[in-house]
């Protein structure tokens, strides 16, 4: 089936929803309900809170509708016409809706008594639906707009078959199990609370040390690929974000700005700028680049409350984030080893599937990009050129480019078959320009080319994603709680600690549970702190200097001597193992 079929599909499910809930639910108003991927949703505004009960009596309802082989009928009518239809019916969202139609001929479809303003198309008769399910409700405000009215949303799915549907609920219900945002707090990862703010985190030791392995981790591939390891303050000037055209290009995403000594100062959203008064700092010759300057560098963007998303979409977060400034002939070299980069980072991690896209200026609305389009033009073709070159298939999203240049998106795909975007690689002429920047060459002052990449996107975006992926069961080197040493009793104490120093001497993280608690509930414990390794130590153990190791499958390995496994946890996090090599 196409998709647009099964777009329309979609759309006429969610009208026999909306049908259903008014017959249910007696005067509830109409928001808006279109056909989105995987399914379709409907916003209502009704006295009555729904419930998940009431999804089951309203999916009943459904069908019962499709039961009945209602047909889908439009009828044309004037704006005029449109407004008084449905004024007589309440709808006043419908008509906030109609009055910013233009005048000419408005769609209403009709499936039996319901009635909505629409441009179609739809199936034939309810009794074209099929494969579908209810699945959330949550709350939206009327338009997005957080000062208007919130309304009550029911999602629903829709597939073109019983199996499709049947997959992707058991996937959503895997996604529920691995959301980070559960698993955040119960691992002891990190906090969000209202004392602090909305989109604020709080990182725990635990969460912390997570940390420290990713920002180590990056720092060190960068220094490895020529990157030099840069600082920068987290305001400015606000001047500074008007020289670099985001103070009007993106100022809705920005904070207001601060009065620091009758100056008005930004905290920042971008690191960019900052880079590029460092580069700004010498002058610098075609001799000098490509320079490569790398920052964990965090900043601060306003987002609507309601797109607040626990780790993967916040206020404050710490971008891997890097600029290079190059001659236009090293350009293409640099963009290819940033996407090779990538790569790399995405088999440390354990994601073996990717999409690409492209993301490239709107010719249809000029005014929100800046720059000349032969430099665009230019530019989406050097893009393209590295794409191409080393083939890689891309899809092309125009009028999704960043104000100052195209760029590249990638998007990795988790354990349980879910896109996620992760690395940006994007193309710059707008900076340089506004700052002026130059390099010297053999034929004189020329304008060096600006690559901006971040390759883990943020590194609270990343640990939410690989949060998800891995269910919280972390590889060893990633691992914050690496082994969790158990003993039977008081007495293996000392030779417990005696362990866990060694393991601390060579880099290890491991953690001592001496309680005096049975043996079965620490193990249950350490379990659901998913710690890959956890040593019982008993008497056996502590007379041959050995440990008994659970793994995460309950399997044991009984009495191994200390020294191998601390040889062989060394081993698997030098390699960055994605599997345990304790066997």
């Amino acid at each position: 089936m196409e998709n647009n079929e099964l777009e329309m599909k979609r759309h006429s499910c969610a009208h026999i929803m909306a049908a259903a809930v008014q017959q249910l639910f007696p005067g509830t108003k109409l928001g808006i309900g279109p056909a989105v991927e995987n399914g379709f949703y409907y916003d209502f505004d009704c006295s009555h809170a729904f419930t998940p009960e009431d999804l089951k009596t309203i999916e009943t309802k459904m069908k019962e509708l499709i039961k009945a082989r209602i047909p889908f009928e439009c009828k044309k009518m004037s704006k005029a016409e449109a407004k008084e239809f449905f004024e007589k019916r309440g709808e006043t969202y419908k008509l906030e809706l109609i009055e910013e139609l233009n005048d000419g001929e408005i769609t209403v479809y009709f499936t039996g008594d319901y009635a909505d303003l629409c441009r179609g198309p739809h199936v034939e008769h309810t009794g074209k639906i099929n494969n579908f399910k209810l699945s959330a409700i949550a709350g939206a405000y009327w338009r997005g707009d957080e000062k208007r009215p919130m309304l009550q949303r029911i999602y629903g799915l829709s597939f073109n078959s019983k199996d499709e549907l049947n997959a992707y609920v058991k996937q959503q219900e895997e996604a529920a199990k691995r959301d980070h945002r559960k698993l955040g707090p119960e691992l002891d990862l990190f906090s969000i609370n209202d004392h602090v703010g909305p989109g604020l985190i709080l990182m725990h030791p635990k969460g912390g040390m997570l940390r420290k392995v990713l920002e180590d981790w990056i720092k060190n591939e960068n220094l490895k690929r020529g990157y030099d390891l840069v600082v920068s303050p987290h305001i400015a000037r606000l001047h500074l974000f008007e020289i670099s055209g985001h103070a009007g290009f993106y100022s809705d995403s920005m904070f207001h700005p601060m009065e620091v000594d009758g100056d008005n100062y930004q905290i920042k959203p971008m690191n960019c700028p900052f880079h590029v008064e460092i580069y700004k700092s010498n002058l610098r010759s075609y001799r000098d680049l490509p320079l490569r300057y790398s920052e964990l560098g965090t900043v601060y963007r306003y987002e609507r409350s309601g797109a607040l998303h626990g780790l993967l979409r916040v206020r404050g977060f710490t971008q891997d984030d890097a600029h290079i400034f190059c001659t236009p002939e090293q350009v293409e070299d640099e963009v290819k080893q940033c996407f090779e980069f990538a790569m790399h980072i995405f088999k440390t991690f354990g994601f073996e599937k990717y999409s690409v896209e492209l993301s490239t200026r709107d010719p249809q609305h000029p005014e929100h990009f800046t720059g000349e389009v032969a430099d665009w033009e230019r530019a989406e073709s050097a893009l393209k050129r590295v794409l191409e070159a080393n083939n890689i298939p891309y899809t092309t999203h125009a009028g999704e480019a960043a104000f100052y240049g195209p760029k590249i998106d990638i998007k990795v795909m988790d354990a349980i078959g879910r896109l996620w975007q992760l690395s940006t690689i994007q193309f710059d002429f707008n900076l340089p320009q506004r700052f002026d920047l130059e390099y010297v060459a053999a034929e004189g002052r020329k304008r060096p080319i600006m690559v901006h990449r971040a390759m883990f996107g943020s590194i609270e975006r990343f640990t939410g994603v690989i949060l998800e992926h891995f269910a919280g069961w972390f590889p060893l080197w990633l691992a914050p709680v690496q082994a969790k040493i158990l003993t039977l009793t008081d007495e293996q104490i000392p030779y417990a600690k005696e362990v866990a120093a060694q393991m601390r001497a060579v880099g290890l993280r491991p953690e001592l549970d001496v309680r005096p608690e049975k043996l079965g509930l620490k193990i249950r414990e350490a379990h659901l702190e998913r710690i890959p390794y956890t040593f019982v130590i008993g008497a056996k153990e502590a007379e041959n200097r050995a440990v008994t190791v659970r793994l995460r499958d309950g399997k044991n390995l009984n009495g191994l001597p200390l020294e191998e496994v601390i040889s062989k946890m060394k081993e698997e996090v030098d390699t960055f193992s994605l599997v345990n090599l304790l066997q």
